[in-house]
């Protein structure tokens, strides 16, 4: 009995040791993410976090730590990744290798956990313009809110002392807040003359670092994570491509191309380069947005009938009525769904600001577009010389050269005044004496119902310039 009693112990020790040696290989095999973020916070900052997380989700990834070092950037992005962080299913702690300014502060007091290198700093959020110069108060206000509720979102600590129980926020809304506005004053700690920096000490002394560490390496210590396997970021081409084409300066840019390029289309006979330019940043615009599910099929048609309805108001129906206005709306409203994440015709998940910045993109865009081609229009008209003399006629035809000269009957009409019966976008109708003839306007476009005046005859069609 006793013999068989110990073969079953060997047995079921036999089984339970690989067990026990899987078990240890499952601990040994727990991933810790990095995501290495050593520039301006942008654009493609953000695309990366996004596919960074995407990879740590699917490897299963215990946590993911930040490694970074910026001097800040942009703040729609960095709110987008500040939110990114906070709703992560997965930890996420920052290591601040020397520096985490401005929008990296921001970014930093979202994580779990902060660990700095000695010597590093982080704080300084006050929103500044291109130039370095503070913004208006109503920015600063919607980041100190920011920071505020960032700090807030890590709660309280429970304190008990001689009896008493204290609620101490375990990252302070009110420090985080002084990083932004000088005015916040907190005795002891900072005055009203400055906005709040912290040293790696200093940090840890408020409660803004829980560690110093060398690397990511001592981090992971911190951690308390054994035999981690360790997965770093690596973008690719595409990712950078991805990122410069999305930006909102570049998407402006192509805005300005896209509307431009169909305006000069119009004012030219046949297809050429203007139409090219426009197909090709229409493209450009487009097809990043519609590979992330961002840009949806009804929106880029939405796009694509505007467009048409502004090509039907020029070439079929007199005047500027509802197919155009129309046809401006539509245009607006599909580049600018584009580029907010909403599902469908469902809204409810998108953020304000988020549309808010994407409508201030496309305004921006067709302004710049408008202001481009009617100096562009002038430069052409009138310059001969340079580089728009390459593209405009400034020739003369003679008869003894073997052109033929066209009908000059009307020419007995240069210097008189009129009323355009029309708006002339630059062509369009014009009244002399209750008789109607087609006319072009010389500069930019002519409101209908506008005096005129007739300057010049060229080729069978009158010029004519407004009256000032």
């Amino acid at each position: 009995m006793r013999s068989l009693f110990f073969v079953i112990f060997i047995f079921f020790g036999l089984c339970i040791m690989p067990l026990k040696a899987d078990s240890g290989e499952t601990e040994a095999t727990k991933v810790v993410y990095v995501l290495p973020i050593f520039s301006n916070i942008n654009n493609t900052s953000w695309i990366f976090m996004q596919r960074a997380f995407e990879e740590a989700t699917l490897l299963d990834a215990e946590v993911i730590i930040l490694h970074l070092n910026t001097y800040g950037g942009e703040v729609i992005f960095a709110d987008s990744m500040r939110t990114r962080v906070l709703n992560s299913d997965i930890p996420v702690h920052v290591f601040i290798d020397n520096n985490a300014a401005s929008a990296g502060a921001l970014i930093s007091i979202a994580c779990k956990n902060i660990y700095m290198r000695p010597g590093a700093n982080i704080g300084a959020a006050t929103v500044v313009n291109q130039t370095g110069e503070e913004m208006p108060d109503k920015y600063q206000s919607y980041m100190r809110s920011t920071i505020r509720s960032t700090a807030e979102a890590h709660g309280k600590d429970t304190i008990v002392v001689k009896g008493d129980t204290i609620f101490k926020w375990k990252r302070d809304p009110k420090i985080a807040e002084a990083m932004v506005d000088e005015r916040v004053v907190i005795p002891g700690l900072i005055d009203s003359a400055h906005v709040l920096t912290f040293t790696a000490l200093e940090a840890i002394e408020h409660g803004f670092c829980e560690g110093l560490a060398n690397n990511i390496s001592e981090v992971i210590t911190h951690l308390g994570i054994e035999n981690p396997k360790i997965v770093t970021f690596k973008s690719t081409a595409f990712d950078s491509i991805k990122g410069f084409l999305t930006s909102p300066i570049f998407r402006g840019i192509l805005i300005l191309l896209i509307v431009g390029g169909i305006y000069f289309e119009l004012q030219t006979p046949g297809v050429g380069f203007p139409l090219l330019a426009a197909t090709i940043a229409a493209v450009l615009y487009f097809a990043p947005l519609y590979i992330d599910g961002i840009a949806e099929n009804w929106e880029i048609a939405l796009f694509l009938i505007g467009i048409v309805l502004i090509i039907l108001e020029i070439f079929v129906f007199p005047g500027f009525g509802i197919t155009g206005v129309l046809g401006i709306i539509f245009v607006i409203i599909g580049l600018t769904l584009s580029l907010i994440e909403n599902v469908a015709f469902d809204f409810s998940g998108v953020d304000p600001s988020s549309f808010l910045s994407a409508m201030l993109t496309v305004i921006c865009g067709i302004g710049g577009a408008a202001g481009v081609t009617i100096l562009l229009s002038r430069q052409v008209l009138t310059q001969k010389s340079g580089i728009f003399s390459k593209v405009a006629l400034h020739t003369t035809q003679e008869i003894d050269e073997g052109f033929v000269g066209v009908d000059a009957s009307l020419s007995h009409l240069v210097g008189q005044q009129a009323v355009t019966a029309t708006i002339l976008r630059p062509a369009g109708k014009i009244v002399i004496d209750d008789e109607l003839y087609d006319a072009k306007a010389v500069e930019s476009f002519i409101e209908k119902g506008e005096n005129v005046k007739v300057t010049s005859f060229t080729s069978g069609q009158l010029y004519v310039r407004k009256n000032f």
